[in-house]
């Protein structure tokens, strides 16, 4: 399993927002490309995402299905992308004063990431993960400050 942990210096209603809105998250989940269907009911259990994923000209749909559902507290995510088999994707956000806490865990489900699992891959899954938390951290500053700053 990799685990991430990031402080978020927005509260958690702000990084909710980012997380509760579907067509958004091509914006900081690394690696996505586009959002390709958004259920309208996410993020309730059962709803789905559709993403195309990849790098340079390699690409490939992912979908991604909500699991568990605690709004600003939990979102737990299946993700699935065949041939490579699927993962739990787990958030959780703890109030911090003003900020937010918000610790990701990876874990491989099916497929070959199950046997590859270990070291080398949950090193390089963390450091994925870790550039994604960043990205979130910055859209949800932003965002929180932009707010802030309306009459």
């Amino acid at each position: 399993m990799a685990r991430n942990r990031r402080l978020i210096l927005s509260p958690p209603s702000t990084v909710w927002d980012l997380l509760s809105d579907g067509h958004r998250y091509h914006e900081w989940v690394t690696g996505t490309r586009s959002i390709l269907t958004a259920d309208p009911h996410w993020p309730q259990v059962g709803a789905r995402l559709r993403v195309r994923v990849g790098a340079g000209p390699l690409t490939l749909d992912d979908t991604c299905t909500v699991r568990i559902c605690v709004p600003h507290e939990r979102l737990e995510l299946e993700a699935r992308a065949e041939p490579f088999g699927a993962a739990r994707i787990a958030m959780k956000l703890i109030p911090w004063g003003e900020s937010t806490l918000l610790i990701l865990d990876w874990h491989p489900l099916r497929g070959p990431g199950t046997r590859m699992h270990g070291l080398p891959v949950d090193y390089l899954v963390s450091v994925r993960n870790g550039m994604m938390l960043t990205r979130l951290a910055r859209i949800a500053v932003r965002e929180h400050a932009a707010a802030r700053s309306r009459p």
